[in-house]
């Protein structure tokens, strides 16, 4: 199992095949990742369903 490590920094860059991440942890080496656009959208949505963000396609009312 990967030794969990707090995050220092990131970047993202778009390539021609999808994008380029580069991850940083405190007191760790930095790794590239390799993403395609279609995870790059698996992961915008994991992000919004974390902070309770809305779906897409999902409009706010403005109701709470």
């Amino acid at each position: 199992m990967a030794k969990l490590l707090p995050l220092q920094s990131f970047s993202l860059q778009e390539t021609e095949d999808g994008y380029r991440l580069l991850v940083s942890a405190i007191g760790g080496e930095s790794i590239y990742v390799s993403i395609t656009a279609d995870q790059m959208d698996d992961i915008i949505d994991s992000l919004e369903n974390a902070i309770g963000g809305e779906a897409e396609g999902e409009e706010d009312d403005g109701e709470f």
